[in-house]
């Protein structure tokens, strides 16, 4: 497994990006494009990239958005509408620069938002297919109550130190960014169900029983809505990180979606 890690430049902003090429994988072949959750990074995935990638056989690319980790920061407050602001404007252009042609999108939480933003919004060319993890497509009244218990751990917890490893300088963007708009009493009318008709490519939606994030509504939405054949895992005993919490089960099912659309 070849890593590189670089920074791509889209408007003016820098960000953190890292390729995972396997041995031997086909340099025109489909690229799987990670997107990180609200608090993520492109180290706070850890080593599931490289597993899938190794897994499949086709290179990885994942990066971290405005205002996470190694990327430049973002002015705060973020509007209502960053992740249409992610999936409309930055998303295509970044894959351009990277030099992404066909492509597969492996999103969490806020990035499978913004991955049905792009799909549903913009031409997505070269787009083969979604996965989706926790997605969001409207706000459910438990996501509010559960961004107040961890906006309690970052101000008066340890979460902000554990989050400054990974985000540094850029801690409170991520998390503030973040939490406050979701906090944010405008965001219980956010809804972007009306992007999931334009939607062709087929997608894997993967939610945990018990995500204190969003339900299984999420997911069942998107089937009913979406454009495309859409297969949902419903997971037992699993919150709201699928690929670490159910790993295997997680990771086997991802792999046998992308040989179906290979």
């Amino acid at each position: 497994m070849q890593v590189e890690d670089l920074f791509l430049t889209v408007d003016d902003v820098r960000l953190e990006c890292r390729w995972y090429r396997p041995d031997g994988a086909a340099a025109a072949s489909t690229t799987l494009v990670f997107l990180h959750e609200g608090l993520g990074s492109v180290a706070l995935w850890r080593d599931f990239p490289a597993e899938l990638a190794a897994a499949t056989g086709l290179p990885a690319f994942v990066y971290s958005r405005r205002g996470y980790a190694g990327s430049d920061p973002c002015d705060l407050p973020r509007p209502l509408t960053y992740m249409h602001e992610e999936g409309l404007e930055v998303l295509g252009p970044l894959l351009r620069v990277a030099g992404i042609g066909r492509h597969i999108l492996v999103a969490h939480s806020d990035g499978a938002s913004i991955a049905l933003i792009y799909a549903g919004g913009t031409p997505a060319e070269g787009l083969a297919g979604l996965i989706l993890e926790a997605p969001h497509v409207n706000t459910e009244p438990g996501n509010i109550e559960s961004i107040a218990e961890i906006r309690r751990s970052y101000e008066e917890g340890d979460l902000r130190p554990r989050l400054a490893k990974y985000h540094g300088g850029n801690v409170d963007c991520a998390f503030r960014g973040w939490a406050d708009a979701w906090s944010d009493p405008g965001f219980l009318d956010w809804n972007i169900e009306g992007y999931l008709p334009a939607i062709a490519v087929p997608c894997l939606a993967i939610q945990g029983l018990d995500d204190k994030y969003g339900t299984l509504a999420q997911c069942q939405a998107i089937r009913e809505q979406a454009g495309g054949a859409v297969a949902v895992l419903a997971l037992e005993n699993c919150g709201h990180t699928p690929h670490f919490e159910q790993h295997d089960t997680v990771l086997d099912r991802m792999q046998r979606f992308v040989a179906e659309l290979a």
